[in-house]
């Protein structure tokens, strides 16, 4: 059964995934998390909602999954030499309107995942753990590098103050988030709690 499964799965083509994802998004945006619905991803996509079914499981991990695939590459694969230059690059890799479109979807999915914790288990499982592994090696190769002592208490909140920076630019501001937002974020708050010199 798990090879007829995994057969039935492996004919959506990379490119056919990519368009699925995209439409998802897409209705994310327009609908929001609630009101989206298998019925109408498999509308926008030309798609039986049972291949929807037989390829992600259900909603929550379909979401999840577009929402990963929307990132712009591994975050381990940002190799720059300096934690600094990583942590530039990586706010770099999405130019300011993609952020603030990912902004505000990013907002409304926080909120669906209180109501949802079917979602919440697909975001942990699918997106913010590997993100969280993959971001561990970026922080890792520079505490081998002798940028960053291991013991420097802030070493585990890295990802909260980026991720608050990001998500609290709005409210706080009244302001999307922007590539030189966060950026001067890094180097006056992040890479000082770090003790690693911005000079």
């Amino acid at each position: 059964m798990a090879e007829v499964a995994t057969a039935r799965r492996s004919r959506i083509t990379p490119e056919r995934e990519a368009e699925l994802y995209e439409a998802v998004l897409d209705l994310l945006r327009e609908v929001g998390y609630d009101a989206l619905t298998m019925d109408a991803v498999a509308a926008r996509t030309r798609s039986s909602k049972a291949t929807l079914y037989r390829q992600w499981g259900g909603k929550p991990e379909l979401v999840a999954k577009a929402i990963r695939h929307n990132k712009p590459g591994s975050i381990s694969d940002v190799d720059t030499g300096s934690l600094r230059g990583d942590l530039h690059a990586l706010t770099s890799r999405e130019d300011d309107c993609s952020m603030q479109q990912n902004a505000a979807l990013m907002r409304g999915l926080f909120m669906a995942v209180h109501g949802n914790p079917d979602l919440l288990q697909a975001f942990k499982e699918l997106l913010i753990e590997p993100e969280m592994e993959e971001f561990h090696r970026v922080v890792q190769r520079a505490v081998d590098r002798g940028e960053i002592r291991a013991d420097r208490p802030a070493l585990e909140y890295i990802v909260h103050m980026l991720v608050g920076a990001f998500a609290t630019r709005t409210l706080i501001d009244d302001q999307p988030p922007t590539q030189q937002f966060l950026t001067s974020y890094i180097d006056a708050v992040v890479l000082p709690a770090l003790g690693v010199p911005v000079n």
